[in-house]
């Protein structure tokens, strides 16, 4: 049998009220995570090898990043996707310049008046 492991698997450094409660994942997303966690953790890590071929597509999809047909993959690839490093996204220039227009403050207030 694919995946088989006898612990379930919690990640409570970046899901400290469980992985079902996080809102990220479906309840089947959730439930195969949760069953099958460790098991795809080891291989992903190089820690155990592929018992048979079901696992071993699950490596070459998580490598190409692709899990398009593999449900194993889809879940880990989106479980590596939330716990990676979050994108800031900022509402203004990193220079502190206003633009390049050289309009200034005073003169739009003047505009105004």
């Amino acid at each position: 049998m694919s995946f088989e492991t006898d612990k379930r698997f919690n990640d409570l450094q970046h899901f400290p009220r469980g992985i079902r409660r996080s809102g990220e994942f479906t309840v089947a997303e959730a439930d195969l995570l949760e069953r099958h966690g460790h098991a795809m953790l080891s291989l992903y890590q190089g820690k155990t090898q592929p018992q048979d071929e079901l696992e071993t597509s699950f490596l070459e999809k998580v490598q190409q990043g692709d899990a398009s047909g593999h449900s194993f993959a889809k879940v880990w690839l989106k479980y590596l996707k939330v716990i990676g490093p979050r994108r800031v996204h900022r509402l203004c220039t990193a220079s502190g310049s206003g633009g390049d227009d050289g309009a200034s403050f005073e003169s739009v207030d003047e505009s105004l008046e």
